[in-house]
């Protein structure tokens, strides 16, 4: 069987925050006294069991309603960092991919995180939560992706992979539509991980968005050699 290489693929569908953006550093902001790994476990069953209710509410309101449940003020989102790979890393895998949001977010909340990650052109196509009126990780976004990626670049579900932190979100769903997947770990991750199956398939895995593009890279220089 032939070994699969990430240069195979032609588009990555991101998933952001927990990825991209540290999303449990700016949720546990909040509540900096209260156990981390507790606090955002608590924090996730809440926005879990909101999403699911509330398919179509914008994500900066089920933010709020989920710290007003917790009795806490909501830390705006546009406040929670970059993992400190992930601007360059993404410039690096631009050079070889299309480049795709799947965010469980909406458009304006993306928006104030968008400088964080590069600005204005890292990304080929942005789908939010918003646009779809579901979250992941209903299957909604994911073909929703898969077909515009498809009328837009000529490009088939075998070459796209889904890249994320998440199993609950985006690799257990990806996987039901047949996608590769690539783990960035994000050693000490919580929500969308612990209690998860960690045998669900993904073809690759990495600590670092960071570790994903230099091994594209090395793959494009030993196609060289």
């Amino acid at each position: 069987m032939t070994t699969p290489r990430l240069t195979d693929q032609k588009a990555l569908i991101f998933d952001v925050y927990g990825t991209l953006i540290d999303w449990e550093t700016g949720l546990h902001s909040a509540a900096p006294l209260q156990p981390r790994t507790t606090f955002l476990q608590t924090y996730l069953d809440h926005e879990s069991a909101l999403q699911t209710a509330n398919p179509t509410m914008l994500y900066s309101t089920l933010v709020s309603e989920v710290f007003s449940k917790l009795s806490l003020p909501a830390p705006p989102i546009s406040s929670w960092p970059a993992f400190p790979d992930t601007a360059a890393a993404l410039q690096i895998l631009k050079k070889h991919f299309k480049l795709i949001v799947l965010s469980n977010v909406d458009k304006a909340s993306f928006a104030t995180s968008l400088p964080r990650l590069g600005g204005d052109g890292v990304f080929d196509l942005v789908v939010t939560a918003e646009d779809v009126g579901a979250y992941k990780p209903d299957l909604k976004g994911f073909e929703w992706v898969l077909k515009e990626v498809k009328e837009r670049w000529g490009i088939e579900k075998e070459q796209v992979m889904s890249v994320a932190n998440s199993l609950f979100h985006d690799h257990i769903p990806a996987k039901k539509l047949g996608l590769k997947g690539v783990w960035i770990r994000r050693p000490g991750a919580v929500m969308g991980v612990e209690g998860m199956d960690m045998t669900t398939k993904r073809e690759w895995e990495y600590d670092t968005l960071g570790e994903m593009a230099e091994s594209v890279e090395r793959e494009v220089t030993d196609g060289e050699n």
